[in-house]
């Protein structure tokens, strides 16, 4: 389920071999002094029934790539990389990239900082 600002995805079940899982994704725009405009992002839930907490920020300019280290996040506590909380419901993503596009005024064929890509470990 998706709304602005805020991604949920669940596996109540033992479907498809996965292992149950409940997942929030809340992201925001915060401004850092040294680093300019950055997207927030918060990965919360419980996966095979351990909770968990990921929280990191991206760069203006790669916000977009916010699919890679969110599925990186969820991986590292046990969900399959191919069963990441992004993609499965490819309108949803369509949502939060328009979402994050919106909150954060940015403009198709703007440039990107390669510097950028190392910060933000992608």
């Amino acid at each position: 389920m998706f709304k602005p600002g805020h991604l949920h995805r669940a596996n109540p079940l033992d479907l498809l071999h996965l292992p149950k899982f409940d997942i929030d994704v809340f992201y925001e725009v915060r401004r850092d002094p040294v680093e300019g405009v950055l997207m927030h992002f918060k990965v919360v839930g419980t996966i095979g029934g351990r909770e968990f907490c990921e929280e990191f920020d991206m760069h203006r300019d790669t916000a977009f790539n916010f699919a890679s280290p969110i599925t990186k996040a969820v991986a590292k506590h046990g969900l399959p990389l191919n069963a990441g909380p992004i993609m499965p419901e490819h309108t949803e993503y369509d949502a939060m990239f328009e979402d994050i596009r919106l909150q954060l005024g940015a403009r198709t064929g703007e440039p990107v900082d390669f510097d950028h890509l190392d910060k933000d470990g992608l």
